[in-house]
């Protein structure tokens, strides 16, 4: 599920490059000494910082380069002492340390206390000041600002008591000679320091954002954070009450505060395990686990503060959970996914975004459920998440930090697997439709990884029993492109075709092994006045107010369904004209669309006027346009447009993208679109997607590429018996366009099977286009109807001229005895000179045949002939 790689190794980029250094200087045969290397603290840059014994039997202390893959020693102490917490300043001038006091032996009879903590000046290595003396444990971290040149010569450190308290030094530093730098005023530093936080019990802090949340009680227990700022304030931010037991801890408990090898935590004493992760785009997730209980059941819960919710989770292990101490699961935050995972037990994908339906998120059970190389999730520590770098897990013991990013090879494996193998009850359908989202959304940007999944379209193309995943591809992917700018889109755009379903399916609103309860409104409190919140915290406080907003709101996610109404009478109206109202929506998105395929001409899509699809991209545009005014106003006219414009080009690309893909997957070339032939088993199987393609648009209201129509009724006459064609088009499924009317009359020979096809659709169209298509089918029926009507026409212009006299009685040949002939044949004669010929640079028709015509349709008239 996760895909791990490696990024850094203690014993290959430290202990060996220690070991050659130590032989060389202390002239012994090298990789010949114990150097017992441990990983004190991770800074905010990624430099390790880590302790070592020399060859003198001394603890030395050093950072890890990763940019540079060096090595640089930063302290030696005189002696072998135990480094329980470290900190480097962002200027490598301090080093921060508490060491853990030997109470052992001959220290036992000395007054000392269990932990001294220290403040070193190492540029150059010069005085050391004692911060703490005292008997818990402490804490120590420096803040890494982004500051000014001026203020380089100032330090802040954060020291964290295990009494419950959080002290900030703010270190005043000089220069002496040109290059040494050490501490101003060092008596005076422990009687300035400013008590931050008092009487916690929980604290985590967070080197990317510059962080501190911190959890107290007196009556509840209060999750509070402190947010650190580049012009060196702080200032507590946000406040948020939870729900935990009253004997949560017993001890003090510190999260990624680096790492103390001389205290070990009993398993029995840990009855919360918690974390706090945040996202730049405004989501907060506060998680915490609970261990077994007599019924083997396990506890979870994932505070959603961005969603205003909070789930709880409570998962039956069985047989399958260890007996041994309290077991806790790891948290890993992944993009806007949590990962919650017990080895051997299960895997969680928790969604964060779409959380509303359980179905989109990934629940794995069993053995195949382990991170790769047997990593247990009670040895990995989840290390600072970084919006660019993502997630990194150490493993302790063994000094190993890898990147972890979910797997797409693996969930490509579930839909695969899972197609192979239908479940009859739908039960499969869950965790292929959470791999799906989790393939389109999250990691939708790679093209490659889409036509994957394009491809498994084309290999399965009739619905899954609870979902169409067709049309889950084309809703997921839309929300793909969009979902970035702002979280109040979750709950106004629609990312599911789940929510276009009267009742959702019973087997996608429970995961197996699975209870979920929910509960709404958790009432985050942000401190300080609205415009002092920047960045982050203004967002997140936008998007729980807009959350509450719209939970408030009556149906305020768009259904595409409910611009039906209008649709069915676009579809109606048969006049261009009137669509005028749309042209200028659809003329901005084919303009977007141009821009993106130039290059892409595999499928003739885009080549031709139709004005009903034209006409039906223009009113998706207006309808989602006032529907996101309406819904999100604060994203600003501007903003909405563009989305909204963006939004239908994706559509439109998208399914030219899934007919590319077929194309390509069966090899077509242009030989396809000849009438004349007949369609093998690779056109049929495109007709079919293109079919189910159709099927899965016209039931959502979503508008195809100009052009679609004229395509697929070109399969379909090549791979559809002629009868069955004909009812394709009566019962809906197929839409004649002119431009594929007029290659069927030009293409197709006038065959006694072709004609009865021809005559057929011939009757099937408006009589607007079936007077254009008469002129292009070299047919008598043609040249008869085209004479007909131009008769017509001609006796329609001729009525209006009401003073007309026949004159032509006293002409030679002039025969009364048929005076309906006589009428007309004169009548031509008069205004044949006026008038505009019908088949001039059109065909060369037989006059002759025109005048047989003309008296054969007199006849019928006078009731003298039968049709």
């Amino acid at each position: 599920m996760l895909k791990l790689k490696e990024q850094f190794d203690l014993q290959r980029d430290v202990v060996f490059d220690l070991l050659k250094k130590e032989a060389s200087v202390c002239r012994v045969k090298e990789y010949s000494e114990d150097v017992d290397t441990r990983i004190l603290n991770i800074e905010r840059d990624g430099s390790v910082l880590y302790s070592w014994k020399g060859a003198t039997v001394t603890t030395r202390i050093g950072k890890y380069d990763p940019n540079t893959k060096q090595n640089k020693l930063l302290y030696t102490f005189d002696k072998q002492v135990c480094v329980s917490s470290c900190s480097l300043n962002k200027e490598e001038t301090l080093l921060a340390v508490s060491l853990a006091q030997n109470t052992s032996g001959q220290e036992r009879l000395k007054p000392i206390s269990k932990c001294l903590t220290l403040l070193i000046e190492i540029h150059p290595i010069n005085n050391t000041k004692v911060l703490k003396a005292v008997d818990c444990r402490v804490k120590v971290q420096f803040l890494h600002q982004e500051t000014e040149a001026k203020s380089a010569l100032e330090s802040h450190l954060l020291l964290l008591a295990e009494d419950g308290y959080v002290d900030l030094y703010h270190v005043l530093l000089s220069k002496h000679e040109g290059y040494r730098v050490v501490i101003s005023n060092p008596e005076r530093l422990t009687r300035t320091a400013e008590r931050i936080v008092e009487d916690f019990c929980w604290a985590q802090w967070d080197g990317h954002t510059q962080r501190l949340y911190c959890l107290t009680r007196k009556d509840k227990f209060v999750l509070r954070c402190i947010q650190f700022y580049p012009n060196q304030s702080c200032d507590t931010v946000f406040e948020l009450v939870l729900k935990l037991p009253a004997n949560a801890f017993h001890t003090v408990r510190f999260v990624s505060l680096g790492f103390d090898h001389y205290h070990v935590e009993k398993p029995e004493q840990e009855l919360i395990r918690m974390q706090v992760f945040t996202n730049q785009n405004g989501s907060m997730c506060v998680c915490y686990s609970q261990p077994l209980t007599d019924k083997r059941e396990l506890t979870y819960v994932v505070v959603l503060v961005h969603k205003d919710c909070s789930k709880r989770f409570r998962v039956s292990l069985g047989n399958d959970a260890p007996n041994s101490g309290r077991l806790h699961p790891l948290f890993i935050p992944i993009g806007y996914y949590i990962l919650v995972y017990l080895q051997g037990c299960f895997l969680h994908c928790i969604n964060t975004r779409q959380q509303e339906l359980l179905c989109h998120s990934l629940f794995l059970t069993g053995q195949d459920v382990n991170l790769g190389a047997q990593l247990r999730s009670d040895a990995l520590t989840v290390m600072h998440k970084d919006d660019e770098t993502g997630v990194r897990l150490l493993e302790l013991a063994s000094g190993s930090i890898r990147t972890a990013e979910l797997s797409p090879a693996y969930l490509l494996q579930i839909l695969r697997s899972d197609a192979r193998a239908r479940s009859p009850s739908g039960r499969t359908d869950p965790r292929r439709l959470a791999a799906l989202h989790c393939l389109l959304v999250f990691m939708g940007d790679d093209s490659k990884l889409e036509l994957k999944v394009v491809e498994w379209l084309c290999d399965n193309m009739n619905a899954f029993e609870s979902f169409d995943q067709i049309q889950e591809f084309i809703l997921a992917s839309l929300f793909r492109i969009c979902y970035k700018k702002s979280l109040g889109l979750d709950k106004v755009l629609p990312y599911s075709c789940l929510f276009e379903k009267k009742e959702v399916p019973a087997c996608l609103l429970e995961l197996p092994g699975v209870m979920c309860t929910t509960e709404l409104r958790i009432v985050p409190d942000f401190k300080g006045k609205a415009e002092r919140l920047q960045g982050f915290w203004a967002e997140l406080q936008w998007n729980t107010e807009r959350t509450k907003c719209l939970n408030a709101a009556s149906n305020p996610r768009y259904k595409t369904s409910h611009i039906r109404a209008d649709w069915d009478k676009l579809r109606s109206e048969s006049k261009a004209s009137s669509h005028v109202n749309h042209l200028e929506n659809t003329k901005k998105v084919l303009s977007v669309v141009d821009t993106w395929c130039l290059d892409k001409k595999l499928v003739p899509l885009f080549q031709e006027e139709d004005h009903q699809q034209r006409a039906f991209i223009g009113l998706t545009v207006d309808k989602l346009r006032e529907h996101l005014n309406r819904y999100l106003p604060q994203l600003g006219k501007k903003k909405i447009d563009s989305l909204v414009v963006n939004y239908v080009a994706k559509l439109l690309e998208l399914i030219r993208h899934m007919l590319e893909s077929a194309w390509l997957k069966y090899k077509l070339g242009p030989h396809v679109l000849c009438l004349a032939t007949k369609g093998g088993p690779a056109e049929w199987a495109v007709f079919h997607f293109m079919l189910r393609i159709l099927e899965s648009t016209q039931s959502l209201c979503l508008p195809l590429p100009p052009g679609y129509h004229t395509l697929f009724a070109v399969f379909a006459v090549r791979c559809l018996p002629h009868q069955t064609f004909l009812q394709y088009i009566d019962h809906g499924f197929l839409q004649l366009t002119e431009t594929f009317v007029s290659r069927l009359m030009t293409d197709l020979d006038n065959s006694e099977a072709n004609e009865r096809l021809k005559f057929g659709v011939l009757k099937r169209l408006p009589e607007p286009m079936e007077q254009r298509i008469y002129h292009m089918w070299d047919h008598p029926v043609s040249s008869a109807s085209i004479s007909r009507d131009y008769v017509k026409a001609l006796l329609e212009k001729q009525s209006k001229n009401k003073g007309f006299v026949f004159a032509g009685q006293d002409k030679p040949g002039f025969r009364p005895e048929f005076l309906p002939l006589t009428y007309l044949a004169k009548m031509l004669s008069d205004i044949e000179s006026q008038a505009l010929n019908p088949f001039e640079e059109k065909e060369n028709v037989d006059a002759r045949f025109v005048e047989e015509s003309a008296l054969m349709q007199t006849l019928i008239q006078l009731g003298f002939e039968e049709k």
